[in-house]
């Protein structure tokens, strides 16, 4: 087919990144898609995509997608399915839904979902069964809770510049992130200032990533240190001239009491924690001070640690210390979720919430099901789910709990998703999911400032159902009778949007999207900051939800509270993400397939060799939580005492059918929640040999 009789069409990605990159799809002339590519004129994406998703035919047409309902017929957790009519599934888990409630109350179901997909009306559609049934409320706090606590503590809302603006800035620090990995377009963006201005780049990240090599410098800073590099920079910026007093007192709360208090905080203190040099410090801290259109991008690994919230509070405070934030190109940026104002009543049955349901907190899944009573709440024991949009036998911490929870026989498990998940395995029913090309959807980002809309490309392969859909006809069959019933996704997103005060869904789609930027004053918080004094906030008001024990500090600080390494537990272990893989979507795929291998830990060779390991072997790692089997693969990018697994690959591709997160603990993080999923303690020792 020739360029002059392709077709192509305009789309959105919906995975859970920040990019949220605008597409051009291309389709074929027997209604395949071909090439997926990024949209050259939007003004974030600007034609730069990951490889994932341009390659997304692969996981589209992919033979082991599933097309039709299916029923268990074996035990749970060998996936032996029969398949049914759309009709038997939906009647069989109605009827299972509305007899566990009858018996044991509304609250025993719970719904679970998160990021499999990023659009609003298709991730929100779960909200409605939860809200219309009575089932028990979820605590979303697996991904972003952790870095949202810290963020706001200083700054009060998830906005901050333009993450264009990072083609004006002359030094750019990619902090807890590995961009060419998690967020190519950040990269991209970088590499234009590098191009126009000749800016410098900096990898804050404890082992030698993509980025890293691409950088101009690299701190790798011990997991879980953040906090004391942040604070040695500060002291060194108050010793050395580089705070802005004029903007400190014009613009933050207590900035004498910092100074004072930071004094105590030298370089050679934080070098004792973090593993790197005073003088890697100073030269770090006098880069950042003496460059004024300094952006600071922050990534959600560093708050993967139990003292992530207040080690992102403290790095978040470098710009309103410099005053970096009065500058076109300068300040940080965590998220700019709080652009976006959606009213998605409609989409969630908002109007139907009743507060009094419990809440349980996602991350702790594995707990939930085996029926912890310190995470349980009311003590009544979960007995119907609905996951979408999640796959937590092998996404949450504390696997093997998971694992056992799922494969209760009293439990009644329905799962809604495109691939034989290791969660799907456990289904009672199994229902086909559509892709974000066979369904219509609404988007906003973390990561740029751009609203889109999206329309299916293509009608939905076999028999495969979106999730807005499956919800609706769920909810019929319970007797519902709510407004969003009547709508398809498309209806839905036109009135969402009018609820929103925002332009038409054919509008948006004509035009390609809708820029929801502010000001640049308010981007920068010149008019102040969104607290209710205006001040950034160096005194954060800690609100300690998770323990009454925990204790946040007043100031920013290193907090200890991390799983330190001891003499049985050795290693720090981080699970890092991976460039072929997004969490545990695109596992599947055959050219991720062949980049990866196999699952392997990361080992500083003279680590290995100190522990009886050699580059390749099968080795064990483990802590009081369990055992995982792997090979070792000696990387010199991976500092002494710190080791890697890169993505979450499915439990069957582990020799011993543990995966990863078996090793992750679930503790909750103070102040809100969040899974701690960088900030693990463990032991390696060689495979014993089969005899």
């Amino acid at each position: 087919m020739s360029d002059m009789t392709r077709k192509y069409s305009a789309s959105v990605c919906p995975h859970d990144c920040p990019g949220t990159c605008a597409l051009v799809v291309e389709q074929l002339a027997n209604s395949r898609v071909g090439r997926i590519r990024g949209a050259a004129h939007h003004p974030y994406t600007e034609g730069i995509i990951c490889g994932k998703v341009a390659r997304y035919a692969e996981r589209l047409y992919h033979p082991d997608r599933i097309l039709t309902p299916l029923r268990r017929i074996g035990k749970k957790g060998l996936a032996l399915f029969e398949h049914i009519g759309w009709d038997d599934a939906l009647s069989i888990v109605a009827d299972a839904f509305n007899r566990v409630q009858k018996r044991f109350g509304r609250d025993t179901l719970w719904p679970y979902s998160y990021g499999g997909t990023m659009g609003l009306v298709q991730r929100g559609a779960i909200h409605r069964l939860r809200h219309l049934a009575g089932g028990s409320h979820q605590k979303a706090t697996i991904c972003a809770t952790i870095g949202r606590a810290g963020w706001l503590a200083g700054v009060g809302a998830q906005i901050g510049p333009d993450p264009r603006e990072m083609h004006d800035s002359d030094l750019i620090i990619f902090w807890g992130m590995n961009p060419i990995v998690t967020q190519i377009n950040a990269w991209s963006h970088a590499m234009k200032a590098r191009k126009l201005r000749n800016a410098m780049i900096v990898v804050i990240d404890p082992y030698r990533t993509a980025s890293a090599e691409g950088a101009d410098h690299h701190l790798p800073l011990r997991p879980g240190t953040d906090g004391a590099l942040a604070c040695a920079v500060m002291h060194i910026l108050f010793r050395d001239g580089f705070a802005d007093h004029e903007y400190l007192a014009r613009y933050t709360d207590v900035p004498e009491a910092l100074e004072r208090h930071v004094a105590a905080r030298s370089p050679a203190w934080a070098a004792a924690i973090t593993g790197l040099t005073p003088e890697v410090i100073e030269s770090f801290a006098a880069l950042y001070g003496g460059t004024p259109r300094s952006f600071i991008r922050f990534g959600y690994g560093m708050t993967r640690s139990r003292n992530g919230a207040v080690a992102l509070h403290a790095a978040s405070c470098l710009p309103a210390v410099t005053g970096a934030w009065r500058h076109r190109g300068g300040g940080a940026l965590l998220s700019t979720s709080d652009h976006f104002r959606i009213d998605t009543t409609l989409i969630e049955a908002k109007d139907a919430h009743d507060p009094t349901v419990r809440t349980l907190d996602m991350s702790q899944i594995g707990r939930v099901l085996i029926g912890d009573e310190n995470v349980l709440v009311n003590k009544q024991p979960v007995k119907a789910m609905l996951v979408s949009s999640s796959n937590p036998a092998v996404t949450a911490p504390e696997s093997a709990l998971v694992h056992k929870g799922l494969s209760r026989d009293d439990l009644f498990l329905c799962v809604h998703e495109q691939f034989m998940t290791d969660t799907a395995r456990f289904a009672d029913v199994v229902l086909p999911a559509t892709t974000f090309l066979e369904h219509d959807d609404l988007y906003t980002s973390y990561g740029h400032t751009f609203l889109q809309v999206s329309r299916a490309v293509i009608k939905p392969l076999g028999e495969a159902r979106s999730n807005h859909d499956v919800i609706n006809a769920l909810m019929q069959l319970l007797g519902s009778d709510h407004a969003s019933i009547a709508l398809d996704a498309w209806s839905t997103v036109e009135r969402v949007l009018a609820d929103s005060g925002l332009p038409s869904a054919t509008a948006l789609q004509t035009q390609g999207w809708l820029d929801c930027a502010k000001p640049f004053a308010e981007q920068h918080f010149l008019t102040g900051f969104p607290q209710s004094d205006g001040l950034f906030h160096f005194s954060p008001a800690w609100t300690i939800e998770t323990s009454e024990t925990s204790h946040l500090p007043d100031l920013p600080d290193h907090l200890p509270l991390i799983e330190e390494a001891d003499a049985a537990h050795p290693f720090r272990l981080i699970t890092a993400p991976s460039r072929h893989f997004l969490n545990s979507t695109f596992a599947e795929s055959p050219t991720a397939r062949r980049h990866h291998v196999r699952p392997t830990v990361l080992i500083h060779p003279e680590d290995g060799r100190a522990t009886g390991i050699t580059d390749g072997a099968v080795i064990h790692i483990g802590n009081r939580r369990g055992i995982v089997t792997l090979h070792a693969r000696f990387f010199m990018g991976v500092p002494r005492k710190v080791v890697i697994v890169e993505s979450i690959w499915p439990t069957n591709d582990f020799l011993d059918c543990s995966g990863i997160n078996t090793l992750t603990g679930a503790d909750s993080v103070p102040p809100a929640g969040g899974a701690a999923f960088h900030d693990t303690a463990v032991w390696l020792r060689p495979a014993a040999l089969p005899e």
